[in-house]
């Protein structure tokens, strides 16, 4: 019997995947395609995410940069452009331009080299659940038992279907959303990527416009086919012919009220040619049945507005990994896998919000503009700003900021003692590695000196958020519990001196707040 069998090799199943060879368990990776994915699709990734890709090496890998991650100094929400550059150390907007195919490249290539068993070609048709195991046959009439599933194919996932978890939301069926590949001369093009559109002005690079007509954004990426999206409000039922450049050029004088001086794409294909009709925001009525768990758009699809997507699907996978492969090692502390669902969806909920809310405020019409100058008005209020910034970056409570520690060994960013993906003590004050020694299997242990903290100790959990955090020397007792809590019961009871079960208060990090810095007590972020 396998251990952990996760259908879908898209990003958040590779990055999973990944997570569990990390914790010692090898999972099987079921691919419906033959061959990865070349079609233009999302062009990078944004927010909290990005700072656990460094964490784990892997942002290095796509960026090809030896640089950290700096965040940005503007961005985007509902047509708004927001200027970051007043956050300081406080701005959680990270950026990392990459197309998608890229990204599946690099997580692909990191999982076989952690000995992910990665099959492609390979179709599930049916899902069985037991009760100590999952019977999943596929196309073919293979048949493989599992003690776990993860249904990370997608927004039509037929693991959820079959599962029988009802996947409620909204459908908007008054809109219509174009994007193309095009070509430009340079005459049109500004020093800093932007489209001058004569006898309308200047369209800034990637980031939506909205008129009284729709929303257009233009897109221009370094060694990239320059794309162009437009939204209207209209009919699905008008459109029954497959889209041709010419339409995308007149939707695009539709919402600018001039035409606008774009030619089709130049060289070999595939070239993006798309017309969506409507759309759809749904969330899982749990992302847990069992033995069965459900990632990334298995468990939610909403608009791309903003960019929100992977963000959300990675970071589902990095909180998953851990507690799954604790399960399926026997050590976990009951109740540990529910969190997932627990933390997890409550964060997805936040960005069907954010969605929700910025489709309506790109929508045409005076009463959408009045909504606008309103909004407008509260973002300009103290706080406006960052409070929406943290909501695009997915930011969630208790994690962690980028610490820089100082060790005997040298000097030391936190993401370069977090490529393990294990749990981590970073031991402040000299008084805490003992206490940890039981769960030496289960916890690294770092002594030293960290910048920007008066803390004595912190607990990371494998997904960098803090399930402890020492304020006064010697906080043993605290320690000891968390740790129990987290990472289950230590190898010698005796040595670890910890508190009954009984006596052990109830201590669980929360990480669903979109808005919180949640950096604990005494802690502030390290630029």
């Amino acid at each position: 019997m396998l251990d952990v069998v996760i259908v879908g090799g898209g990003p958040n199943g590779l990055t999973l995947a990944c997570e569990l060879a990390l914790a010692g368990v090898r999972p099987v990776v079921l691919e419906r395609l033959a061959g990865p994915k070349t079609e233009a699709r999302a062009n990078g990734l944004v927010g909290q995410v990005v700072r656990m890709l460094d964490r784990r090496g892997l942002y290095a890998r796509i960026s090809e940069s030896e640089e950290p991650p700096r965040p940005a100094p503007r961005y985007m929400f509902g047509a708004f452009t927001l200027d970051l550059t007043g956050l300081g150390d406080s701005n959680p907007v990270c950026l990392l331009p990459a197309p998608q195919e890229h990204i599946e490249k690099v997580l692909a290539e990191r999982a076989v080299e952690l000995g992910v068993d990665l099959r492609r070609g390979q179709e599930v048709t049916d899902v069985q659940q037991e009760d100590d195991f999952v019977r999943i046959t596929l196309a073919d009439g293979e048949t493989f038992t599992t003690r776990y599933l993860v249904g990370a194919d997608g927004g039509h996932s037929m693991v959820r279907r079959l599962s029988g978890i009802d996947f409620p939301g909204v459908t908007t069926d008054d809109f219509i959303t174009r994007s193309a590949h095009v070509s430009v001369a340079d005459e049109h093009l500004g020093p800093d990527g932007s489209l001058h559109v004569p006898g309308y002005g200047t369209l800034p690079p990637l980031l939506y416009v909205r008129t009284e007509y729709g929303t257009i954004a233009w897109g221009l990426l370094p060694d990239r086919v320059p794309v162009l999206n437009t939204t209207e409000t209209g009919s699905p039922d008008e459109y029954t012919t497959p889209m041709t450049f010419e339409e995308m050029m007149a939707s695009a004088e539709r919402v600018l009220g001039v035409p606008v001086p774009l030619a089709p794409p130049q060289g070999e294909g595939p070239h993006l040619l798309r017309r969506l009709l409507g759309g759809n925001t749904r969330l899982a009525e749990r992302y847990r049945d069992g033995r069965v768990l459900l990632l990334g758009d298995a468990a939610h699809v909403h608009s791309a507005i903003g960019g929100p997507g992977l963000n959300l699907g990675l970071q589902d996978a990095f909180n998953l990994g851990w507690k799954l492969a604790a399960t399926v090692h026997g050590w976990a502390p009951e109740g540990l896998l529910d969190t997932y669902d627990e933390e997890r969806r409550q964060v997805a909920e936040h960005v069907v919000a954010s969605t929700l809310s910025q489709s309506a405020l790109m929508r045409p019409g005076p009463e959408v503009g009045a909504l606008r100058t309103v909004f407008g008005d509260l973002l300009a209020t103290p706080g406006g700003t960052e409070h929406i910034a943290h909501l695009l970056a997915g930011t969630t409570e208790g994690f962690a900021p980028d610490l820089v520690i100082h060790t005997d060994a040298g000097t030391r960013r936190l993401a370069d003692v977090t490529t393990t993906g294990r749990s981590l003590l970073l031991d402040l004050s000299g008084d805490f590695a003992g206490a940890a020694q039981p769960w030496h299997d289960r916890v690294d242990v770092i002594s030293g000196k960290a910048d920007g903290t008066s803390a004595t100790g912190l607990l990371l959990r494998p997904d960098c958020h803090i399930a402890w955090t020492g304020t006064e020397p010697n906080d043993v007792s605290g320690l000891r519990a968390a740790l129990s809590q987290w990472f289950g019961e230590p190898q010698n009871d005796a040595r670890a001196g910890h508190q009954s079960k009984g006596d052990q208060p109830h201590f669980r990090v929360r990480t669903g707040s979109a808005t919180g810095l949640g950096f604990g007590e005494g802690l502030t972020a390290v630029d």
